[in-house]
């Protein structure tokens, strides 16, 4: 029980952030950067340039589909993993499973862009690891069942025997 709440409390700073940071960082990869204030625009200009991330800088069209799967799917997903969390539903594994799977699914082709572009530098192609470390996180969290506290005893009824005349 206790290592439960730790996995949620780890994965609830995690969907805290995301809800957060993807539709003021991602966003801007596919609206007008005139709907963003000035210091977040600046904000993703840094970290273009701090950490080289060419793909957030020159947004090819598959980056650019990813960010709108991003945005109308795993974004939603985040908030519902939030409130699943703060109210202890028990559907959270379930939606937890199916968010960790598209993430790590949409990750695998950055990394393999990454991995295999002369361009990007290892501190972004490890940056991207930690996300789908992430990912693997929540699948496993889907993937582990609930156990309560109490011990399941599972009893059969008893067979029906005819009775001999």
């Amino acid at each position: 029980m206790f290592l439960q709440k730790l996995v949620n409390g780890i994965l609830f700073i995690y969907f805290l952030f995301m809800t957060i940071a993807t539709p003021l960082f991602h966003g801007q990869s596919c609206l007008p950067t005139n709907f963003f204030p000035k210091f977040l625009v600046d904000i993703k200009s840094h970290y273009v340039e701090e950490h080289s991330d060419y793909l957030v800088g020159e947004q090819p069209d598959f980056f650019v589909g990813l960010i709108w799967v991003n945005l109308l799917v795993q974004w939603p997903l985040c908030i519902a993993n939030l409130y699943a969390i703060i109210t202890n539903k028990s559907w959270f594994k379930k939606t937890c499973l199916i968010y960790g799977v598209f993430t790590a699914s949409g990750l695998v082709a950055i990394l393999s862009e990454l991995i295999r572009s002369p361009k990007a530098p290892l501190d972004l192609v490890y940056l991207y690891a930690r996300l789908m470390g992430f990912a693997l996180f929540a699948i496993l969290n889907g993937l582990v069942p609930l156990y309560s506290d109490s011990s399941v005893n599972v009893t059969r009824p008893p067979v029906a025997r005819k009775k001999r005349a």
